[in-house]
């Protein structure tokens, strides 16, 4: 298996569509950052711009009367209380939150720019075994003696480590760009409530934790577009039907959201992150919840994958 492994991870880099999706995603990803900095340089702040300390006595305001409504549920209460205290504690002891401009939190907010480690993982997924049909070299391929079911799972493991890969090198290429264009590090404190105490937290575990939750989502999208190109074995198919889901899904979600049904939809547990930013599109939604859906979701589409791979007769 790791022959195989290592085979289809050799294949996928002989290919220059790999190379130039990494680099592509260096460029983008640098001069996103780059650009972002530019215009905030750039852009003139009123002279009367509130202090943070004003910022947050105004939400500390805002969330003791949001408290007081008695109709918010226990999970919108206990998320407020904790943000009302953390907020108390930084009015209390002094104690900045990051800044837009500062370099710790334009690296806490690079997650959101995964969105294009997704589009070229769903890329390589759909076409690691489309294109050995489009090519013709299945047959020469499944005249190995090796089973079908373990040349599918080396195909499938390779787009998960070329997942992994260019989560990295996004989270190396953020890392440049920050040091780049950002001159010295904030002044401010990450803080979090932890067994009923506010402590400071190191800002790189939080940026590895979003990292992370933003790649189970990755890989669910992964897994779906190796479904589509393993069942209908083209290509094309399957990137424009997963690249569509991945910004259509959220919408869905969105608009579904006062049905009790939405909680079981794949999209509303794509982005994971929200279990640490607190922005859930569906309240009441539990890390259990979350895990088990997504669990299920996955195993239904390798189900459907290894039976297609294995079951249907190759006319390539």
């Amino acid at each position: 298996m790791l022959n195989l492994i290592r085979n289809e991870w050799m294949k996928l880099w002989h290919k220059k569509a790999t190379w130039i999706m990494a680099g592509l995603l260096v460029i983008i990803l640098i001069g996103i950052t780059g650009i972002s900095k530019w215009a905030d340089d750039h852009t003139v702040q009123p002279p009367d711009q509130p202090t943070w300390k004003e910022n947050a006595a105004e939400r500390k305001a805002y969330l003791t009367a949001e408290l007081a409504n008695p109709n918010i549920s226990d999970d919108t209460k206990k998320q407020l209380e904790e943000e009302l205290t953390i907020t108390e504690y930084r009015l209390t002891e002094n104690v900045a939150p990051f800044e837009f401009s500062d370099r710790e939190q334009n690296l806490m907010d690079s997650y959101q720019l995964l969105a294009l480690v997704l589009m070229f993982a769903v890329i390589a997924a759909a076409s690691i075994v489309a294109s050995e049909f489009s090519q013709g070299t299945i047959k020469m391929l499944l005249s190995r003696p090796v089973k079908r079911w373990k040349i599918l799972t080396s195909k499938y493991v390779t787009s998960l480590l070329y997942a992994l890969a260019l989560t990295i090198i996004a989270l190396i290429a953020n890392v440049i760009a920050g040091y780049i264009f950002f001159d010295a590090a904030g002044t401010g404190a990450l803080l979090e409530v932890r067994g009923g105490e506010v402590v400071e937290i190191s800002y790189w575990s939080r940026v590895l934790a979003l990292y992370g939750l933003q790649l189970m989502g990755i890989v669910v999208f992964t897994t779906f577009a190796f479904m589509i190109g393993s069942v209908f074995r083209t290509s094309s198919l399957a990137i424009g039907l997963s690249i569509f889901l991945m910004f259509m899904g959220p919408n869905i979600v969105y608009f579904l959201r006062n049905y009790e049904f939405t909680k079981y939809i794949m999209f509303t547990h794509t982005d994971l992150t929200g279990y640490l930013t607190g922005n859930m599109f569906i309240p009441g939604i539990t890390w259990p919840l979350s895990a088990a859906v997504l669990t299920v979701y996955v195993v239904l589409f390798l189900v459907i994958s290894y039976w297609s791979f294995t079951k249907r007769d190759v006319t390539a």
